[in-house]
């Protein structure tokens, strides 16, 4: 174990109130994978027909680390060129982004 695993215990949780609470854009080209990603990540499944994201689908997932829960909420944007537009305004407040 490493130095950070002895000092840190995470584990996937189901609780509604969190305590620290980030937002996650994931952006790229049209028919790449976003969503399907993002849905192995938050359900563990995968499709092979997905359907086109239209404009931005968001999920999350909860982790409880050390005792304080971190709830990650995660957004799905459209690849589209004609969305350009609408998905650039969801990117506003952000921590992170998935470049896929």
């Amino acid at each position: 174990m490493s130095f950070i695993e002895d000092k840190i215990d995470i584990t996937p949780c189901n609780d509604e109130f969190e305590d620290y609470s980030v937002k996650i854009v994931i952006v790229g080209d049209s028919n790449v994978g976003k969503t399907n990603i993002l849905n192995r990540f938050v359900s563990n499944d995968f499709s092979n027909d997905s359907r086109a994201t239209v404009g931005v689908e968001l999920s999350s997932k909860s982790y409880k680390i050390n005792e304080k829960v971190l709830k990650l909420h995660l957004w799905d944007t459209a690849g589209q060129e004609r969305f350009k537009s609408i998905t650039s305004s969801y990117y506003k407040g952000a921590k992170g982004a998935m470049i896929v």
